[in-house]
């Protein structure tokens, strides 16, 4: 039972999600041999201001 752990910042779209769900379950399973069935997907979504990168928030790295 493979699990794929994404972790982004919130925002993307219920399609954005179901099209990376459907991708990354075929490549999974291309490349490990197993079933779609068995891969799991989990997003971890995080607001930016829960997230650091070089010293900064992301908040104020990355303003929309």
């Amino acid at each position: 039972m493979p699990i794929i752990k994404v972790e982004m910042f919130e925002g993307r779209t219920l399609e954005q999600k179901k099209e990376l769900v459907e991708v990354f379950s075929k490549e999974m399973a291309r490349i490990t041999g197993c079933s779609v069935e068995s891969i799991y997907i989990v997003f971890d979504e995080v607001k930016k201001e829960n997230w650091g990168a070089g010293g900064e928030l992301c908040s104020e790295k990355f303003p929309d």
